[in-house]
């Protein structure tokens, strides 16, 4: 039979973008870690003498851990998974609401949480996906998806990958700048249009609505 589709939670949909990327730290335990957020936020709430009242993020593995253990405050929550709905945690939620908004698509384009796996993706799909653009799409597709693209899908994605690399050969500063996302480092061996180009496809891929939703 068939089930309702739904939204990923927040918590998953992010887990789910740095597993496929490659960075999601899975240790168990240990005390609440500060990914990224924009700066600023808690200032507005906090009184003076708060001592949350500086947001200090964390470093290397405390970015990529799961979204369980996020430090929530719970009058400025994580906007990233706020947006996706999940609850202030101020007062009992006995159901999440499922809401479908524009700033959604927008955080998944560019918080630097997903512009970060993108390029991880990107790596992965230009290192273990073969030598074509076609091959390196399925590995994409199969990694984040579970299943092979259509022949429709890889036309299109294909013509962006060329077409990106064209774009990101002739302005090497843009390149640079959307690698520049993110503490992690990939190869740096890699040509830097080439992986900035599948970096924008594995955004997309990223942004689906197929990826964030359980059929």
């Amino acid at each position: 039979g068939w089930f309702p589709r739904r939204r990923l939670t927040a918590e998953t949909i992010r887990d789910q973008a740095l597993y496929v990327a490659g960075l999601l730290k899975e240790q168990q335990g240990g005390p609440s870690v500060k990914p990224y957020q924009p700066p600023g936020l808690w200032k507005e709430v906090a009184m003076l003498q708060s001592n949350t009242r500086e947001f200090q993020r964390g470093m290397g593995d405390d970015l990529w851990r799961r979204s369980l253990y996020t430090y929530w405050k719970r009058s400025v929550p994580h906007p990233g998974m706020l947006l996706f709905d999940a609850p202030f945690r101020e007062t009992c939620a006995l159901r999440r609401s499922r809401s479908n908004t524009p700033l959604q698509a927008l955080n998944l384009l560019n918080d630097p949480t997903y512009v970060e796996a993108a390029r991880f993706l990107a790596q992965r799909m230009i290192k273990e996906g073969g030598t074509s653009i076609e091959s390196r799409l399925t590995h994409g597709f199969r990694l984040l998806l579970g299943r092979k693209p259509s022949s429709q899908e890889i036309q299109v994605l294909a013509a962006a990958v060329e077409r990106s690399i064209k774009d990101f050969t002739k302005d090497a500063e843009a390149a640079k700048q959307l690698l520049s996302f993110g503490e992690a480092k990939t190869d740096d061996k890699l040509s830097p249009a080439e992986l900035a180009a599948y970096t924008t496809v594995a955004s997309t891929l990223i942004n689906l609505d197929e990826t964030i939703t359980k059929e």
